[in-house]
């Protein structure tokens, strides 16, 4: 056999075993997705969407089966959408920054929700507006609650719900809103089962409404049963590939996103093309960006959530550690992940505990100077208080040491300290000074003055 026959004949070989551990590791991947026990009629499905669209991309195949089952169905639209000018611009053609033309935007999605979901089998008085700020929702979270000046849309320029249409027209945009207008629903709606945003999709609109929901449930827990929780991803760097309609695919989880046990719904040709066609009435947007909408219509989708980080008060001073994964941090985005030494700061993140502090373990990959810092966030949730009055905490760190704000507020809190050990931050924070919180929510990042590099997912810390 000539040289050239042999290295022809390796070449084949190698190239079946990439197609082999090509199809193998995405039949590994789907061995690992349990799928969704079956939806009955006595189902009360609540689908709350960040944006108009995120119901259809991510829950199209939940709609159509939870229909078919005689389940309730509600959509809940957290914003209208009226921010991302890109899309503005792509879809009406021209170039404008009147604060009437955003709005204008917010209820052309409207009325492509409404098209769309009525497509799959609802009706318009399933679906549900809330019309808070798009790309603002997250500040809200963390700093705007009580009796305080509303946070202001960059783009619209106002300060409270514009639609007419909405749950609470005129709304004050203030957390306190956002939280009466979700007991609301879940209240009224008692569902059984919710499908939400995930907490470590890269949009904070996402994040936020997670969040949002978790003290919903909390603020309700002795007058409606515990729904099941779905949270679905759309939003993460380079996922999912390929991008376009592949009706074929399989649709798998990130591979950085760890810990969690996933389930999905295996749709049928049918009910993928029924959800393609809901999707195709998001004209606004896909025209922005024409294949990655579609991307979604595909054999299945995919739920699932982090365990919450359980950690038990001890009568002594010792501190017990709990380590999450290495792997969970994210990039912010495609630019930033390009960049050399500027992401995946983040080796370790550990929260600790003892009688009476809470304990942050930061490990990074470079050490704090003028141009890189670290930031933590903490907002505790207690049942003998008003979420409203809890402290929403932000740790600083940076060259000139440890700075802290409650909501807008910079503090100073005396029994909060920070240590340096090489490249690694342990920042300890008195429960006093989060609230004596039942549970915690957590997070951590990185940035580069204003500009963020890299972030760890949103964590519920519940304190036993």
């Amino acid at each position: 056999m000539s040289k050239k026959s042999i290295t022809n004949r390796i070449k084949i070989y190698l190239y079946y075993i990439v197609i082999i551990t090509f199809f193998l590791s995405h039949i590994c991947l789907a061995q690992n997705i349990k799928e969704i026990s079956e939806f009955v009629k006595d189902d009360r499905i609540l689908i709350l969407a960040p944006h108009p669209d995120d119901e259809a991309i991510a829950t199209g195949g939940v709609i159509q089966r939870a229909l078919k089952a005689g389940a309730k169905i509600k959509i809940v639209c957290f914003t209208n959408g009226d921010h991302n000018q890109l899309a503005f611009i792509v879809y009406e053609k021209r170039l404008t920054f009147r604060k009437r033309e955003f709005i204008h935007m917010g209820e052309i999605r409207r009325k492509e929700t409404i098209k769309a979901m009525e497509s799959l089998g609802l009706n318009q008085d399933d679906i549900i507006f809330l019309g808070y700020p798009d790309f603002g929702t997250m500040e809200i979270l963390t700093e705007y609650w009580g009796k305080i000046k509303p946070f202001k849309s960059l783009l619209t320029r106002i300060s409270k719900v514009p639609y007419s249409e909405c749950l609470s027209p005129d709304a004050p945009y203030v957390g306190d809103a956002i939280l009466n207008d979700l007991r609301k629903v879940v209240l009224d709606f008692k569902p059984t089962k919710i499908f939400v945003s995930h907490p470590i999709d890269t949009n904070r609109d996402h994040q936020s409404l997670y969040l949002f929901l978790q003290v919903t449930l909390w603020d309700l827990d002795s007058k409606i049963d515990r729904p099941q929780i779905f949270p679905y991803v759309i939003h993460i760097v380079g996922w999912p590939k390929p991008r376009g309609y592949h009706p074929e695919l399989e649709l798998n989880p990130p591979k950085k996103i760890t810990e969690i046990s996933w389930q999905g719904l295996s749709l049928t040709e049918d009910e993928i093309k029924a959800k393609y066609k809901a999707i195709s009435f998001y004209k606004s947007q896909i025209e922005y960006e024409p294949p990655y909408l579609f991307t979604f219509a595909r054999k299945n989708e995919i739920f699932g959530d982090y365990p919450p980080v359980k950690l038990k008060k001890q009568d002594e001073k010792e501190i017990h550690w709990q380590d999450l994964k290495i792997n969970e941090n994210i990039e912010i985005s495609q630019s930033i992940k390009r960049e050399e030494n500027q992401t995946d700061n983040i080796s370790n993140l550990a929260y600790g505990i003892d009688y009476k502090n809470l304990y942050i373990r930061l490990t990074l990959k470079r050490k704090i100077d003028k141009d890189f810092g670290a930031s933590v966030f903490l907002l505790g949730y207690s049942r003998k208080s008003d979420f409203s009055s809890t402290p929403k905490i932000r740790l600083n760190v940076g060259v000139n040491g440890l700075h802290i704000k409650d909501k807008k507020q910079t503090l100073f809190i005396k029994d909060v300290q920070l240590r340096y050990q090489d490249k690694t931050l342990v920042i300890k924070v008195p429960f006093l000074a989060l609230g004596n919180p039942d549970y915690i929510l957590g997070y951590a990042r990185t940035n580069t003055g204003d500009l963020s590099l890299d972030e760890t997912a949103w964590r519920i810390i519940e304190i036993e």
